[in-house]
């Protein structure tokens, strides 16, 4: 496992990272969220030894990244925020490069390289130097150095930051076909992204955690969790709402927006209850309103996000 201990960091006067502990298993995507200077980066940072801590640690396998930091570090692999690449060498030769860093050699570094390029789909520009791709391919190449020696562990800052919506895609699908033989830390600003493909969310804020859930239970956090929301056409919205509103288990009952002959109306709940919306699709068929639209809504992580870190 990944295990952070009391991790601090200061840079002069400012906290940048207090007091943060948490564990990682193998088999666990933990996506790591805050807004921009909660102190992700500098979280990831530390554990993967690149800046030492103020105070804590972080133990990889076993081993301390403070008094241990080449073995540590072997069983890593990091994709550092922004990709710093050496933007006037191929793609062949660095990955080349990194994979003799990581102690490749001969047959075994070349047959590395290879399965990387072609794991990434990078094989049709691995002869371009670096300088001359494009954003979301130097994200991608600095992607393939992470995963070019099957780390155990993995450290991705912003892995699909700069891809286009196929390159995501792609990316999510090798994060998530990973999974199952490592443990994987994931800093993402996409919720979209952590909903997608995180088995479990810290949220940090101001260099603290303050949630630590799996992405399903946080959004039962969202004050739309549980709600009915409709379109209605025709009839007299108004007059449903208000016979909405007096169901019991309703809490309140609301137009949300009227344009010619068609109304969204949502209607919040006291406490979720599946059973409610057989009652509400009733009180609608003895209006004079049909629905074209009805859904019950799972809550909004952009929400949770919201409050949980203002």
């Amino acid at each position: 496992m990944i295990e952070i201990r009391n991790l601090a960091k200061k840079f002069g006067t400012k906290t940048a990272v207090d007091d943060v502990s948490f564990k990682v298993e193998k088999g666990e995507i933990l996506g790591f969220l805050g807004p921009n200077a909660a102190g992700k980066s500098t979280t990831m940072r530390m554990i993967t030894g690149f800046i030492p801590p103020t105070s804590g640690t972080a133990v990889i396998g076993g081993h301390d990244i403070l008094t241990e930091s080449i073995p540590a570090r072997r069983k890593i692999g990091y994709l550092p925020e922004n990709a710093p690449v050496y933007p006037d060498m191929t793609v062949f030769d660095y990955l080349a490069f990194c994979a003799e860093i990581r102690g490749f050699r001969g047959g075994k570094r070349s047959r590395a390289v290879e399965e990387t390029l072609e794991k990434c789909f990078l094989t049709d520009v691995k002869r371009q130097t670096i300088n001359t791709l494009s954003k979301g391919f130097r994200q991608r190449v600095c992607f393939a150095q992470a995963i070019l020696h099957d780390p155990e562990y993995l450290i991705l800052d912003e892995p699909t930051d700069g891809l286009d919506p196929n390159q995501k895609h792609e990316v999510r699908l090798m994060i998530k076909e990973m999974a199952a033989r490592k443990a994987i830390i994931l800093s993402t600003h996409i919720l979209d992204e952590m909903d997608a493909v995180c088995t479990r969310a810290i949220i940090i804020s101001r260099g603290r955690i303050v949630a630590d859930d799996a992405p399903a239970n946080l959004k039962t956090r969202s004050n739309l969790h549980g709600a009915v929301s409709l379109t209605l056409q025709g009839g007299d919205p108004e007059a449903f709402v208000a016979k909405a509103a007096r169901i019991d288990g309703v809490a309140s009952a609301k137009i949300l927006e009227k344009e010619d002959d068609a109304a969204k109306v949502r209607i919040f709940p006291k406490a979720p209850d599946a059973a409610l919306l057989n009652t509400i699709l009733v009180a609608l068929s003895e209006s004079d309103c049909r629905a074209s639209d009805v859904f019950v809504e799972q809550g909004r992580l952009d929400e949770v996000f919201r409050r949980i870190t203002s």
